[in-house]
């Protein structure tokens, strides 16, 4: 985001390529870019294409077209799951030769667009390191003349497994709701601040690697009735299991896995807590339960306490 500040104050270009996994940061640089090109009647100048209206002609027609009453229009093109060869070619074909009053943004949570990036300004909207992150959240509070512990600001990066999309939504739940207090506490995020789900299925796959049964159970009641819980827990354990016996990098792992290189490097922490041995069973009971719940032979919410304490005596 600093990096984009200071390219956005010597100059602005006609296309820019947001990736990443933190969908704040989308929303925040495009707001950046949009207030740098200063739109004037956004009804005429603004126009947003997404899954639903997609298509590369109506894009490219829509940034030659001339802008209204402003110096720039901007088309915005938000997370498209498929594109084809020829959607590719238009789109190059275009990038030759830009509109001079037109700005393409493109979010492209899903990397459809890898092919342009080289050609574009590239913003990097992945998750922010630690540090970053806290740094953010803390000058957030002191806005609202709050402060955060340090356990606290732990806990809520946590709950929110390093999301700023979801630690923002959070603020002002935790900096209004006891007025009497300066101070954000631990306690306060763990009353009002929901688990990302991730984050609670890491919690339960360190606990049961750990073999600590209580904390086991105890995530998992609070859990159970989660919508596709077990498919969350599936595909942890499916990405552990490819990451210990893989030599691949983070990079073509979350390549081949579909899932961002956070997830990637995060889990890796959890790998000495199994074996590969123990992988490799956990993996066929989990396909064992869903073929199971499948057929009507268990009840989810059985197989799912049945998982948890077989995991434990695996």
């Amino acid at each position: 985001m600093k990096t984009l500040k200071k390219r956005l104050q010597n100059s602005l270009s006609n296309f820019y390529l947001l990736q990443g996994e933190d969908y704040y940061l989308y929303d925040r640089a495009f707001s950046m870019i949009k207030n740098r090109a200063n739109i004037q009647l956004e009804d005429f100048n603004l126009s947003k294409f997404d899954d639903e209206n997609f298509s590369m002609q109506a894009v490219i027609q829509s940034a030659e077209a001339i802008p209204m009453a402003s110096d720039y229009k901007i088309i915005l093109v938000k997370n498209i799951s498929k594109i084809t060869k020829s959607d590719e070619n238009l789109l190059l074909d275009y990038l030759k030769n830009p509109s001079p009053s037109s700005i393409i943004v493109i979010f492209d949570f899903f990397n459809k667009f890898d092919f342009i990036k080289s050609l574009v300004e590239f913003v990097d909207c992945k998750r922010f390191d630690r540090k970053t992150s806290s740094i953010f959240l803390v000058n957030e509070f002191a806005k609202r003349g709050k402060q955060i512990s340090q356990e606290a600001l732990d806990t809520l990066l946590d709950y929110c497994n390093g999301y700023l999309t979801r630690a923002v939504n959070e603020i002002d739940k935790l900096a209004y709701f006891d007025l009497s207090n300066s101070l954000i506490t631990k306690n306060q995020v763990q009353i009002l601040v929901n688990k990302d789900e991730e984050f609670a299925v890491f919690e339960l796959t360190e606990a049961l690697g750990q073999k600590n049964a209580d904390k086991a159970l105890k995530i998992l009641n609070d859990l159970i009735k989660e919508q596709g819980l077990l498919g969350l827990i599936t595909n942890h354990f499916r990405r552990l299991f490819f990451i210990a016996i893989s030599d691949l990098d983070d990079k073509s792992l979350a390549n081949l896995l579909g899932v961002k290189e956070y997830a990637i490097s995060k889990q890796k922490t959890q790998i000495k807590n199994f074996s590969k041995l123990q992988l490799k069973k956990i993996f066929s009971l989990l396909e064992d339960i869903d073929f199971n719940i499948k057929s009507g032979a268990m009840l989810q919410e059985n197989a799912l306490y049945y998982l948890v304490l077989s995991i434990l005596y695996i």
